[in-house]
């Protein structure tokens, strides 16, 4: 390993540093987006003050009588009273327990309650746990998940969550089932009361919702229908109320954790919430949003707007209560505008995996939730690795074997950078007793300088280009980083099993332990990689290697050892930040290794260093090719330097 492989690792290591670095906000954008915040809590406060005035100042409506009557639940006394909380809904209030609707397409199982006519739970089908469970993205029971809306009734502030809504047509008391391009529509309504007993059928709010054979997205459409004379004519807007405790799905709870956020979009970029394992975060907006997603390291819950969301502020912060599952509590407060005499909202959730193709087929950048390296590197994933992946995903191999054939593409396509760079080193390694000798000639430390343009003016003479070695390994830099990003996110390699991995999305454990053991514990883990293990000892192995048969030119013995320790110490600290990352990424990095050590043996079996020292002997009796640049630089030196001969003549 030569000083521009060392060179290589230790900008690649950098550059993860920096990267992390870039993408954490300011404490002045912290300030803006609290400052924000405080803003939009301050506007939205006082117009729920101007609707309950201008509420106050309306005459209320005359309700003509119908004939259309429910049992009483309560009393005239307990009706008055709790026409003071629901208004002209109280009838609705009395919620009783009855059997979810169920509906099951190719995709998940989707379960409705009554009870706010809201969606209670969703199964996918076909993907499980890491320890065998359905993938539920919501859950029945859990008071963390909820969904309604709230307007203004009878000057009062009315929530659809509390509120039992009536099906439609008649009961369902079995699963229904669709498939391909069948769809059914569920309606549920919710009617105003003409007085305790009755209530007003002509006029109601209704919940329709659209579920698809063969696809992800539900749709659902909120239709207000003859409601003027029950919901404020000066109502411009209705708030929704969207939260939900996501659950862990995945092995590695920590990794889970961290990319369990809230993203969302104005179409024209995409932003999320700081993924912090152990902190909260939050978000305010008074720009419009078309899409708002729940997602979670490989799944992801997403309410779309048909047209925009007016203003919205989103929360992510740790579960108050919940179980040892329990992940995150995501919160979105939505603002919709609501408009002419029989307004009506539309909206689509998206219920399914963070699969590339599968949200891109969307066209709304729902792919952009998948961090695949930032803008300046996601784009060798999208247009070069995810094409060769999905290509390969089709016939039917093992995804160990498809991650091989993609290493083997992968360093196919960089043998000319990687035969360049080997060539850059062996020039100067060939040269390495031209360079000890400029040493002797210079043994003391403030001729260093002079030995430094002594052994330059060498590499001047026979040609060699430093820094041909350098730019190779930069430009390899950003595959390497994109890979790096690629691998733990793929969801095609989730559960995937490859020798003795049983999913190469998270690391593959040969043996775990629970006591907690200092620096161990909190360096490497809890749990032996094999794969990470194999790549630090190929790493190793390399290194080594490398020392006794491709030394470096040049240097002093305090640089040499410095080096050394470098070279040591990089598959050391590599093997700690691997251990608990994707098997895929180690298994793939231990290929590098495996085909790099390769192709270097076949360089140093065919590439005569002899000739290639004679070559680079004779270039020294050549003359010395000037660049254009340079030609220009020393005809602008002679042009000062006689300026100034000029002006000492006078």
């Amino acid at each position: 390993m030569d000083k521009n492989t060392i060179l290589g690792l230790v900008l690649i290591f950098g550059l993860f540093i920096g990267y992390s670095i870039y993408i954490s906000p300011s404490k002045e954008e912290k300030i803006a987006a609290q400052r924000k915040a405080d803003s939009l809590m301050m506007v939205q406060r006082q117009n729920e003050i101007a609707d309950s005035l201008l509420l106050a100042a309306t005459p209320q409506a005359t309700i003509e009588p119908k004939t259309d009557s429910i049992q009483p639940t309560d009393s005239a006394n307990d009706y008055t009273v709790k026409a003071g909380i629901f208004g002209c809904f109280t009838n609705a209030c009395e919620v009783t327990a009855t059997k979810p609707i169920v509906v099951e397409n190719e995709k998940y199982i989707i379960s409705f309650d009554r009870k706010g006519a809201q969606i209670t739970s969703v199964v996918l089908k076909g993907v499980q746990t890491f320890d065998s469970l359905p993938v539920v993205l919501f859950e029945k029971g859990n008071n963390n998940n909820k969904f309604g809306f709230t307007f203004f009734s009878n000057y009062l502030a009315v929530n659809t969550y509390d509120l039992q809504f009536n099906l439609v047509g008649a009961s369902i008391e079995d699963t229904i089932k669709i498939k391909g391009k069948d769809s059914i529509l569920l309606s549920m309504r919710l009617y105003p009361d003409l007085n305790a007993t009755q209530i007003d059928t002509n006029a109601y709010l209704e919940f329709l919702y659209t579920v698809r054979g063969d696809d992800y997205l539900t749709g659902l459409n909120i239709n207000f229908v003859n409601t003027e004379k029950y919901i404020s004519k000066t109502q411009t807007q209705v708030d929704l109320l969207w939260q939900a405790q996501l659950i862990q799905q995945e092995k590695n709870r920590k990794n889970e954790l961290t990319a369990t956020t809230i993203y969302y979009s104005d179409i024209e970029d995409v932003e999320y919430l700081k993924e912090v394992p152990d902190k909260g975060d939050s978000a305010s907006f008074t720009t419009s949003l078309k899409w708002i997603s729940f997602k979670q390291l490989f799944f992801t819950s997403t309410i779309i707007a048909k047209d925009k969301f007016s203003l919205a502020t989103v929360v992510s912060e740790l579960p108050q209560n919940g179980n040892d599952r329990s992940l995150k509590d995501l919160r979105a407060s939505i603002t919709m505008p609501l408009e002419g005499n029989q307004p009506s909202l539309a909206m689509d959730f998206y219920f399914g995996p963070n699969k590339y193709h599968v949200l891109k087929a969307y066209n709304i950048e729902l792919e952009s939730q998948i961090q695949l390296g930032g803008k300046l590197i996601s784009w060798i994933n999208k247009w070069i690795v995810i094409p060769i992946f999905n290509f390969l995903e089709g016939f039917g191999w093992s995804y160990g074997l498809i991650i091989l054939i993609l290493t083997i593409i992968i360093k196919t396509v960089l043998f000319p950078v990687t035969y360049k760079n080997y060539m850059s080193s062996a020039k100067m390694r060939v040269m390495k007793p031209e360079i000890e000798e400029i040493s002797k000639r210079y043994p003391k430390q403030e001729d260093a300088m002079k030995k430094q343009q002594a052994v330059m003016g060498l590499y001047k003479q026979t040609g060699i280009k430093p820094m041909a070695g350098c730019l190779p390994m930069l430009l390899q830099m950003p595959i390497l980083i994109a890979l790096f990003r690629f691998f733990p996110s793929a969801y095609e390699l989730r559960q995937q099993p490859f020798l003795w991995a049983d999913d190469l999305s998270t690391y593959d454990s040969i043996a775990s332990w629970s006591t907690h053991i200092p620096i161990i514990s909190t360096f490497y883990g809890n749990h032996i990689s094999l794969f990470t293990l194999l790549m630090t000892i190929a790493t190793l192995a390399y290194t080594v290697l490398n020392n006794k048969l491709m030394s470096p030119a040049g240097g002093n013995d305090q640089q040499m050892k410095m080096m050394k320790w470098m070279m040591y110490l990089m598959p050391i600290l590599f093997l700690g930040i691997f251990n608990s990352y994707s098997a895929g990424l180690s298994y793939y990095y231990l290929l590098v290794n495996i085909i790099t050590f390769i192709q270097m043996g076949a360089f140093r079996l065919f590439i005569n260093e002899d000739k290639l020292r004679t070559q680079l002997q004779a270039n020294k009796a050549k003359p010395i090719k000037k660049s254009k640049w340079q030609q220009r630089m020393e005809s602008m030196v002679k042009q000062q330097q006689a300026l100034a001969a000029q002006q000492r003549k006078k």
